[in-house]
C-alpha cells in the first residue's frame, strides 16, 4: 500500500517537474511559472485593494456631499422657521389666534390685516408661494385667496395634516397644490399654532417653498458622473428624486428600512444594476439624504488597472519568452554539442576537440570532458602499443626458443668432437692439445649447464681464465693477463657467461691486430654503498672514436637477437640490466692505439 502511494507520488511529481520533457521546454514553462504566477497575485491584490479603496473614496466624497446638501438645506429650511416665528409673532396673527369663532372673526376685521402679513411675509422672499393660516374651526386664510373667499385647497382635509405633531417643531414634507387653475410642486413647512390662551393646538401655519428652487440646490450636486442625489421624508418617500414624477412616492429598493433608522453608512444593492448607496440621516429636518453612484461607474478607474495589470502580464510573458528562449539555447545547445561529441567518442572516434565557449559550469564541464577524451586516446594509445610489445615479444620469444633449441645441439656435438680431440691427442702424447680439448669442453660444459642466470663473480673468473688460457697457447708470450680481484669480489652475483665474452672481445679486436706484447687485467673495486665494477683493461691497439661511438649506440638500441657483428657488448649489457636493473650494465672506453676498459656496473650486495 506504501509502495503504490509512493509511486503515485512519484508519478505526479514526475508531471509536476517535467522531468520527461527538455530541458528547453523545462526553461520556458518554469520562467514563465515564476513570471506569471507573482504578476497574477500581485494584479489581483492590486485590483481587489484598489477597489476597496475606490470605494471607499466614493463613501467619503457620498458623505461629504451629503453633509453639504444637508447644511445647506438646513440652514435653508431654518430661514423659513424664522420666517414662520416672524408671522405668528406678528399682533395681528396673535390676534386672529385669540377667535373664539368665525363671527366673531367676521366681526373684528381682521381679515384684511391677516391677509396682508402673509402676503408681506409671502412677498419678501421669491421663494415662497404662498403662505397659510388654519384657525381650526374658525377660517383658513392665506397669501393668494382674495380676502372674501377661502383657500381652494383646505389643508385641514389633506391626510398630512393629521400628521404634524402637536408640538412646535415643524414638518416639512413635499406635495402638490392647487393655485387657482394650475397646480405646482411644493415643499410645505408647516408648525402648529398654539392658543395664547389656552396653549392648546388651535390650527396650523404653512410655508409653500417653490419646489424649482429646491430642485435648484439638489441639482447642483454633482455624484460622479452619473450619479445623483434623493431625498426621503421620515416615511420613505421621495422629498426629492431627480425624476420629479417620483416625488412624494415611497421608495422602493432594498435596506430601505435600515436607511430609515437614523444612521449613516453605504451599502451595495444586490439587484442589477449594482448601486453604491451612500446615506446620512438629518436631524433637524427628519430627512434622509442618499447619493446613488452606478458601481460600474466606481470601478472604471478599478477597470483600467485591470487593463493595465493585463497588459502588463502579456508584455512581461512575451518579453521573458524571448530571454527565455535566449537563456534556453544558451543553455541547451553547449549541451547537445557536448552530447554529439559523446556519440562520436562512445563510437570510439577520439579526435576532435570542442570549443570552451564560456566559464561557467558547462564550460568546466566540456573543459573536463576533453581532458577525459584525451586521456583516454593516451590510454588508448599505450594499451595498442602495449598489445603490439607484448606480441612482438611473443614472437621474439618463440624465435629464441628455436635458437635455443638448435643452440642445444650445437654444443653437444661440439662437446663430444672435443672429447674425442683430447683423446686422440693424449694417445699421440700431445698434452697441449689434450689441455686445450679439455679446456673448451669445460667452458662448454659452463655453458650448457642450465643453472641459474646468476653465478658469481669468482666463477665468472674461473672460466675466464680457462678461456684465456687457451688463447696463451696460441698467443704464448704475446699475451699476458692478470686476474686479480679483491677477497670480497668473489661472492658477489653476477650475469652468467658476461665475462669471457668480453674477454674474447679484447682478445679478438685489441690482440690480435697489434705487434707485440699484449697486457690484459681483470680487477674489482667498489664504486658505491650500492654498487661495484669489474673492469677488464687491455694494452691493444684500441678502439677509434667513430667506431667506439656506433659501439656505444649499438649498445642501447641494437636488436640482441638479430644476426650480426658486434653484438657481445649488447649482449653482455641487455642481460645486467634485465637481471639488475637499468642503473647497471656495460660501459666502454678506449684510446687508439692505447688500449680499451670495458667495466661492468654491478650491484653489491652483502654476502
Amino acid at each position: 500500500m506504501r509502495q503504490a502511494w509512493r509511486k503515485r507520488i512519484r508519478a505526479v511529481l514526475r508531471i509536476i517537474l517535467l522531468r520527461d520533457c527538455t530541458m528547453r521546454t523545462k526553461l520556458l514553462v518554469f520562467s514563465a511559472l515564476l513570471i506569471v504566477v507573482p504578476l497574477c497575485v500581485t494584479g489581483l491584490l492590486s485590483y481587489l485593494r484598489s477597489a476597496e479603496v475606490l470605494e471607499k473614496e466614493a463613501q467619503q466624497y457620498s458623505w461629504q456631499i451629503i453633509e453639504q446638501v444637508n447644511t445647506h438645506v438646513g440652514y435653508y429650511v431654518n430661514d423659513f422657521e424664522i420666517s414662520l416665528l416672524k408671522i405668528v409673532n406678528d399682533p395681528v396673527i396673535n390676534g386672529f389666534t385669540k377667535m373664539g369663532s368665525r363671527d366673531e372673526l367676521e366681526g373684528s376685521g381682521m381679515t384684511p390685516a391677516i391677509k396682508q402679513v402673509l402676503r408681506n411675509a409671502a412677498y419678501s422672499r421669491s421663494d415662497i408661494s404662498n403662505i397659510t393660516v388654519v384657525l381650526e374651526g374658525i377660517r383658513t386664510i392665506d397669501a393668494l385667496t382674495n380676502e372674501a373667499a377661502d383657500p381652494s385647497n383646505d389643508p385641514h382635509e389633506e391626510d398630512w395634516y393629521s400628521r404634524v405633531g402637536s408640538n412646535y417643531e415643524p414638518k416639512i414634507f413635499p406635495r402638490v397644490v392647487r393655485f387657482n387653475d394650475r397646480e405646482e410642486q411644493v415643499i410645505t413647512i408647516a408648525r402648529r399654532l398654539v392658543s395664547p390662551l389656552t396653549l392648546q393646538p388651535i390650527g396650523m401655519i404653512i410655508i409653500d417653498v417653490n419646489f424649482k428652487r429646491f430642485q435648484e440646490i439638489a441639482e447642483r450636486v454633482v455624484v460622479g458622473r452619473t450619479g445623483y442625489l434623493y431625498i426621503l421624508d421620515a416615511e420613505g418617500r421621495y422629498v426629492y428624486h431627480p425624476n420629479g414624477a417620483e416625488i412624494g412616492v415611497k421608495a422602493g429598493f432594498e435596506n430601505l428600512d435600515l436607511m430609515l433608522l437614523g444612521g449613516s453608512g453605504s451599502l451595495v444593492t444586490a439587484s442589477a444594476p449594482k448601486r453604491l448607496l451612500t446615506y446620512a440621516h438629518s436631524p433637524f429636518l427628519g430627512w434622509t439624504l442618499v447619493t446613488s453612484i452606478p458601481y460600474a461607474e466606481l470601478l472604471q478607474g478599478n477597470a483600467y488597472i485591470r487593463r493595465t495589470i493585463v497588459t502588463t502580464i502579456v508584455i512581461t510573458l512575451a518579453v521573458a519568452a524571448v530571454f527565455g528562449i535566449g537563456f534556453a539555447n544558451s543553455l541547451v545547445r553547449p549541451l547537445k554539442r557536448l552530447y554529439g561529441y559523446m556519440r562520436r567518442v562512445e563510437s570510439g572516434d577520439f579526435t576532435g576537440h570542442l570549443v570552451v565557449e564560456s566559464k561557467d559550469e558547462i564550460g568546466l564541464l566540456t573543459h573536463g570532458f576533453n581532458k577525459m577524451v584525451v586521456r583516454l586516446r593516451n590510454l588508448l594509445d599505450e594499451v595498442y602499443f602495449s598489445k603490439l610489445r607484448e606480441t612482438e615479444m611473443q614472437l621474439r620469444q618463440r624465435e629464441i626458443e628455436l635458437k635455443a633449441l638448435q643452440a642445444q645441439i650445437n654444443p653437444h656435438f661440439l662437446y663430444n668432437s672435443l672429447d674425442t680431440i683430447r683423446g686422440m691427442a693424449l694417445e699421440a702424447s700431445q698434452d697441449p692439445i689434450s689441455e686445450i680439448a679439455s679446456s673448451l669442453a669445460r667452458l662448454l660444459r659452463y655453458n650448457l649447464r642450465h643453472s641459474s642466470p646468476k653465478v658469481t663473480l669468482e666463477e665468472e673468473a674461473y672460466y675466464a681464465d680457462v678461456y684465456l688460457k687457451i688463447q696463451k697457447y696460441r698467443f704464448e708470450e704475446k699475451l699476458d693477463y692478470v686476474i686479480d680481484l679483491p677477497e670480497w669480489a668473489g661472492k658477489q652475483a653476477m650475469a652468467k657467461f658476461s665475462l669471457q665474452p668480453l674477454v674474447e672481445n679484447s682478445i679478438v679486436h685489441g690482440f690480435e691486430p697489434a705487434f707485440g706484447r699484449t697486457r690484459l687485467t681483470i680487477t674489482a673495486y667498489r664504486e658505491s654503498e650500492q654498487a661495484f665494477v669489474v673492469q677488464i683493461e687491455d694494452t691493444g691497439m684500441g678502439i677509434p672514436e667513430e667506431r667506439l661511438a656506433d659501439i656505444r649506440a649499438q649498445m642501447k638500441e641494437k636488436d640482441v637477437i638479430a644476426d650480426g657483428t658486434h653484438i657481445g657488448l649488447t649482449n653482455v649489457h641487455r642481460r645486467i640490466q634485465y637481471l639488475f636493473g637499468e642503473e647497471y650494465g656495460v660501459t666502454i672506453d678506449s684510446t687508439l692505439e692505447k688500449g680499451t676498459v670495458v667495466r661492468l656496473r654491478l650491484p653489491w650486495t652483502e654476502t
